[in-house]
């Protein structure tokens, strides 16, 4: 006679808790953001050796959009980590960054505001889609 074996018990994933997130009311017309675009443009002309928005913007945009990523790259390992404070201090730092970025390529936020109110409504996977699809007339070459 075979002996009977015990199958183990498949471990159920453990279930993760849902953040709590604070609701606030948010408009496009953020003032604090607004403030902080006006700092960033006037520092355009500032001594880099006064502002560090000026530094920034004296290396060029493509050392503005490096630190940005960095900015970024932290931002996510906070986020990924569960730590709540320092992703918030990360966020400001992305904020930041990305007006500097914005100022340094010639983008306005009312560029970027009226492109988000462009996509509202829309599903992010149609929107997706759309930006994929070949235009009328072309085909994709295999």
């Amino acid at each position: 006679m075979a002996k009977a074996t015990k199958k183990k018990p498949v471990a159920k994933p453990k279930k993760r808790a849902k953040a709590t997130v604070k609701k606030v009311v948010v408009t496009a017309e953020s003032p604090v953001l607004d403030r902080l675009w006006d700092v960033v443009l006037t520092r355009r002309d500032a001594d880099p050796a006064l502002s560090h928005s000026a530094r920034l913007l004296s290396r060029g945009t493509s050392k503005v959009a490096q630190k940005f990523g960095e900015e970024a790259v932290e931002c996510l390992i906070e986020a990924v980590a569960g730590n709540h404070d320092a992703l918030v201090a990360e966020s400001a730092d992305v904020l930041y960054h990305l007006m500097v970025l914005w100022v340094s390529a010639g983008v306005s936020p009312n560029e970027v505001w009226a492109e988000l109110a462009r996509r509202e409504g829309v599903s992010g996977i149609a929107e997706k889609a759309a930006r994929s699809a070949p235009a009328v007339g072309t085909r994709k070459i295999p």
